[in-house]
């Protein structure tokens, strides 16, 4: 293991991260909230911190490994959720816990969407633009920003990114060089954003609502400036405008680059996990709208729209909502928190376990129906005509496992401290699906929720964002033998 440059990366990438505070500074002057102070010092603490890492390895030269990017990309995760919450911890308004401060960094660097905060409407608006600002840079990615910016400090970025995007099919690039790559996503979310921001001003939200709401709907975070989420506009338009951008940012973003580049949409629909996401955000909103007009539970005129939103929000793991669908009536509630444990496509800013994972354990469970007519035969699992190696079918076997393990022992973990099955079970799908809302107590937020329970869905945080292989490797033997 290269301690030092692993040691001269992370004290790099926290003075890059510092940076990110001073933009909430002038928030806080434009609209004299006088919490700037408190973004002052996290910043001083966060750069000061970050040089006092790097300056006594700073002419460290040792090439950065596979296995070395691993541990960067999960400390640096876990240091970042850290720091992240410095400004929250010191300001006055909100007043809160070194606890909540760091759940709700982490809640919107891993772009869950839960949160402790309640009176949103009321906080002073360079706190509600931070807490937005942490969910976008946390959508794509830091690492992958960094990956960009590191080769011109002579930093290697492969071994980075691969740590950083695990998946299925991870290490097909857009561009020949690995920075080039980053830089492409990076002005594809970009250009997501402005549109996103635009549209919503046109349909008539504020320009710093418009802005903030850009950011977590690109980034499918959920973070809201209002209590009632989208609900507080009360606008047809901005809804039909965040049903589209949430399932644009739902889909492989190398999918954008490339239907960009060629001038040609065709590619979105050769795609075959995009073939399965369609269906499914469709099957899904279908179902709603059906249970919602059987159980006479809305204004019927309202019923589509506000489906379709539900449907789109909860399974791209978004979390946006415009009304209680916690207390819709029937199977409602739980199917949309079904949902998210699919989440959005690899390659994009969604949670879940991914389309293309479910795709294939579908395709695997055909094959296996069609072994027992043919024992004798050889039936590859394929993607259109292209037969899926056995690798890539038991590494999705594997994390599927290992996932369904890892939420029991966290279900048992929240029942233990005290919370109630139902609200137990979807604190963490909530938050291992990277989320945000959820069922029971946890409907509305985390805020009455023991400290106990916020850690553990801290941890689920960590691991939803990283794709929990990133994070369980550290802790095999095998990781760390030479």
């Amino acid at each position: 293991m290269n301690w030092q440059v692993i040691q001269r990366i992370i004290g790099i990438l926290l003075m890059i991260f510092s940076i990110t505070m001073l933009p909430p500074i002038i928030i806080s002057f434009l609209y004299e909230d006088n919490v700037w102070v408190s973004f002052l010092f996290g910043f001083f603490l966060t750069v000061l911190s970050g040089l006092i890492i790097w300056l006594p390895v700073r002419h460290s030269g040792n090439e950065l490994r596979l296995r070395d990017g691993f541990l960067v990309v999960a400390l640096f995760w876990v240091v970042l959720g850290v720091f992240g919450a410095s400004p929250l911890y010191f300001s006055s308004q909100p007043n809160m816990s070194l606890t909540d401060a760091i759940f709700e960094s982490m809640s919107g660097l891993t772009t869950t969407g839960a949160t402790v905060l309640s009176g949103l409407d009321f906080l002073p608006k360079s706190i509600l633009y931070y807490r937005q600002q942490l969910q976008w840079l946390g959508g794509m990615g830091i690492i992958v920003l960094a990956v960009a910016v590191l080769p011109m400090l002579g930093i290697g970025g492969m071994q980075l990114y691969r740590a950083e995007t695990p998946g299925p099919i991870k290490d097909n690039k857009l561009t020949p060089r690995i920075t080039e790559t980053a830089k492409a996503l990076w002005y594809v979310y970009l250009v997501f954003t402005i549109l996103c921001a635009g549209s919503y001003y046109i349909a008539g939200m504020s320009g710093f609502d418009a802005i903030c709401h850009a950011f977590s709907t690109v980034a499918i975070g959920g973070f809201s400036t209002h209590d009632l989420s989208i609900g507080y506009f009360n606008n047809t338009g901005i809804e039909l405008i965040a049903i589209f951008f949430m399932f644009a940012a739902g889909i492989n973003f190398s999918l954008h680059f490339f239907t960009w580049r060629n001038k040609n949409i065709a590619h979105y629909f050769s795609d075959h996990e995009f073939q399965a996401y369609l269906k499914l955000i469709l099957s899904i909103s279908a179902f709603v709208i059906i249970a919602l007009l059987l159980s006479d539970h809305l204004d019927n005129k309202n019923i589509p729209i506000t489906g379709i939103f539900h449907a789109v929000s909860i399974a791209t793991t978004t979390g946006f909502t415009t009304t209680d669908f916690a207390n819709w009536p029937g199977a409602i509630p739980i199917v949309l928190i079904l949902a998210s444990f699919i989440g959005g496509s690899a390659g994009s800013t969604a949670g879940g376990i991914k389309v293309i994972r479910f795709l294939l354990i579908y395709k695997q469970g055909i094959r296996e129906i069609k072994r027992l007519v043919h024992p004798n035969a050889e039936i590859p699992v394929k993607l259109g005509k292209n037969a899926v190696s056995y690798r890539i079918v038991d590494a999705v076997w594997g994390f599927f496992s290992i996932y369904l393990i890892v939420f029991g022992f966290m279900l048992i973990a929240m029942m233990m401290v005290g919370l109630d099955q139902v609200t137990a079970f979807s604190a963490v799908a909530a938050t291992l699906n990277n989320l945000g809302p959820g069922l029971g107590e946890v409907a509305n937020g985390f805020m009455t929720m023991p400290n106990s329970a916020k850690w553990i869905a801290i941890i689920g945080m960590l691991l939803g964002r990283l794709e929990i292989f990133t994070l369980l490797v550290l802790f095999t033997p095998t990781f760390w033998r030479h």
